[in-house]
């Protein structure tokens, strides 16, 4: 609340090493790419209106995932920019977040800006990342060389009934 009612300004540049959840979904690759971020507080004076507390949020970073083409890594650039309005309890960000255009958050003595710029980052991941090009050949099919398929000997109808005609008559 005080960051907002100040105008307060922040840039920073964390290592991805810092964000536990963005970690696990490069599969630990890339701790030491750097996370760039910037934060700015307002509050905005509205007549007859209770004031308005806003956060805008904006941060880029490169992430190492896996294409899902060749199964090699990717640098995945990513952003994004999303300003934020803060209310008074939970139970006002539910009933105003899905009118609202901007995102609704509760205020809070907790509130921890690196989780929201990680939670951003999550939901900003690609559902399928992949190079545009893949610098390797992607291969189509797959062969076991220890695989034998059973050879099924092909039998005759005919010879079959032929066999069961001769049993008959004796």
């Amino acid at each position: 609340k005080a960051f907002a009612e100040a105008g307060g300004e922040l840039a920073r540049q964390d290592l991805l090493s810092k964000y536990e959840r963005l970690m696990a979904e490069t599969k630990g690759l890339g701790a030491n790419s750097l996370v760039d971020w910037s934060a700015r507080g307002e509050r905005r004076e509205i007549p007859g209106a209770v004031e308005q507390l806003w956060l805008h949020l904006t941060a880029r970073t490169r992430l190492p995932l896996t294409c899902q083409r060749c199964l090699g890594p990717v640098e995945t650039p990513m952003a994004f920019s999303r300003s934020y309005r803060f209310v008074a309890d939970e139970a006002v960000a539910e009933a105003q977040d899905e009118e609202a255009e901007e995102d609704v958050l509760a205020l809070s003595q907790e509130f921890n800006l690196r989780d929201l710029i990680e939670d951003e980052f999550l939901m900003e991941l690609p559902v399928v990342p992949r190079h545009e090009l893949c610098p390797t050949e992607v291969q189509m099919q797959a062969a076991d060389p220890d695989f034998e398929a059973p050879v099924a000997e092909k039998v005759n109808p005919f010879a079959v009934l032929a066999g069961l005609k001769g049993k008959k008559s004796g």
